[in-house]
């Protein structure tokens, strides 16, 4: 029989708003958390009731502007702008090297907020700060040269990002892009995220960073935060749909952009017999449920290796760690190990359930299905934002699963014969971000890979959006504008020379780092 578990404790949704409260006063309410526009905190806006994906319980929502509200943050954005760029650089670092220390004092903090607004399990959130911090110092102790001979932008940077990656990849552009010279505005994700952000938001201010924190929807924030005169770049981290209209928008204006948006990245079999390695590698696979933009939601298999896949991938995928990530035996026992929690809501579970069974009515098999039995969680808890692993064979054309990246943790399995079936199936979303290649021969990766189109292709392993020095974008539908990672995101946030040709895809050109 298991046993009956119980919440951690002192990590409770309203412990941990009171640390927010202690910790950063001027950027939190009893019942709300502000924006930050003109230098200022505000009570502005109209705050939207919201659910914590871990257990349904209440927690903050989004204070949302009015358009007119946020065209007078973003005007207000340009005069700090005007002022941050004329900053010397030493001090600029030594502000933003600050920040970081006052988040590595927050941390936990900082991560059990991702906890309770996103779902990610205690590991994954604490790297998801670690990852902002560390990334940023590289940044901060090499930023001269990346510099050298480059001007900052004539406005600010306007960030929106998607839920999934608050501190990793939104805190982190937000500081290189102020490090470079420029003042910042960030969109909090309109499914979570909100105190986190805020958090960070408030300790980058305290340092004199130009940071700008507003909430909204993007139709309604679009004008000010996208088409806006005084922006001088817009960086998007999202959907396609939502993506092509930011991207016809900043196209029309002639703005610079960098716009990674999703694609179906894929995991092909072809020759291959270290089964023991992928065996290791699955589990890994399912972190954060496959809400990454880097996940790998979909295997392509050469049919006769099918039986030796399944041996392998199934005993792995039935390993997978499911539950509620601060449920633990005892109060004071370490953080459960988990793979993953609960998906961004119980709407986005409900949709991927639906597909789901809408698949295998059409003719998927369904191969793996994991049962909540299985799972940990506290006795009655909400458990309508939780999915279990899934696995389905050959989905079928007219379903979503088939050419779309379904951001939970369901997998797709696609048989194949020859090497030119491989790569039609690997390239089924017209771009993606990464794909890997699993074959014994060297040479048949090396004659492959370049047929597939990601912007990186692993040989036998996962690879992933990077830190420091990796380059990061996609190639076809997955990415707009600039590519990013290591100078190249100086790069896409600064000036250069006359006729500068940045790396990246472009309406006009593609020029790969």
């Amino acid at each position: 029989m298991a046993p009956t578990l119980t919440l951690k404790s002192g990590t409770s949704w309203p412990d941990a708003w009171q640390r927010c409260r202690t910790v950063a006063p001027e950027a939190f309410r009893d019942d709300r958390a502000l924006n930050l526009w003109n230098s200022a905190w505000q009570a502005d806006g109209r705050v939207l009731p919201a659910v914590s994906p871990v257990d349904g319980s209440p927690i903050a929502g989004p204070p949302r502007l009015d358009g007119s509200t946020a065209r007078q943050a973003v005007r207000a954005a340009l005069d700090q702008h005007r002022a941050w760029r004329h900053v010397p650089l030493p001090e600029r670092r030594a502000r933003v090297a600050a920040t970081l220390d006052a988040l590595a004092e927050h941390r936990r903090l900082l991560a059990l907020l991702l906890v309770w607004e996103i779902g990610k399990p205690w590991r994954l959130a604490q790297a998801d700060v670690d990852r902002a911090i560390d990334g940023v110092r590289w940044y901060v102790d090499g930023i001269e040269p990346m510099v050298a001979e480059r001007a900052p932008l004539d406005g600010p940077v306007s960030n929106i990002a998607s839920w999934n990656y608050p501190m990793s990849v939104l805190v982190h552009a937000l500081l290189v892009q102020a490090l470079a010279g420029n003042a910042v505005i960030a969109k909090t994700p309109t499914d979570g995220g909100v105190a986190c952000l805020t958090l960070a938001s408030a300790l980058a201010a305290r340092e004199g960073i130009p940071v700008t924190l507003v909430s909204g929807s993007g139709g309604e924030l679009s004008q000010a935060l996208v088409r806006a005169p005084e922006i001088g770049c817009v960086s998007f981290v999202g959907g396609r749909d939502t993506g092509a209209a930011v991207a016809t928008a900043v196209a029309d204006l002639g703005k610079r952009h960098v716009l990674e948006q999703e694609g179906l990245n894929t995991w092909g079999i072809w020759n291959y017999s270290d089964w023991d390695a992928l065996t290791a590698l699955v589990p890994k696979l399912f972190d954060y449920g496959k809400q990454r933009c880097t996940a790998y939601p979909r295997f392509v298999v050469q049919r006769h290796l099918f039986d030796a896949f399944l041996a392998a991938y199934l005993p792995a995928v039935r390993d997978v760690r499911v539950g509620h990530p601060l449920a633990v035996e005892k109060p004071d026992d370490p953080y459960a190990d988990l793979d993953f929690g609960p998906v961004i809501n119980a709407a986005k579970a409900k949709e991927l359930q639906d597909q789901v069974a809408e698949a295998i009515e059409r003719g998927a098999v369904p191969l793996h299905r994991g049962s909540p039995a299985d799972a940990r969680f506290l006795p009655g808890q909400d458990t309508s934002a939780y999915v279990q692993p899934v696995t389905l064979l050959n989905p079928p054309s007219s379903s979503p699963l088939h050419h779309a990246e379904p951001f939970g943790p369901v997998d797709t399995i696609v048989l194949v014969d020859t090497e030119a079936e491989l790569l039609a199936a690997m390239n089924a979303s017209n771009g993606a971000l990464v794909a890997t290649l699993s074959t014994d021969d060297r040479a048949t990766y090396e004659r492959l890979a370049p047929h597939i189109r990601a912007f990186k292709v692993g040989h036998g392993r996962p690879r992933s959006r990077g830190d420091r020095d990796e380059l990061f974008g996609g190639l076809g539908a997955s990415w707009r504008g600039a590519f990013v990672g290591g100078e190249l995101l100086v790069r896409a946030v600064t000036r250069g020379p006359a006729g500068e040709r940045l790396p990246g895809n472009f309406p006009e050109y593609q020029l790969l780092p």
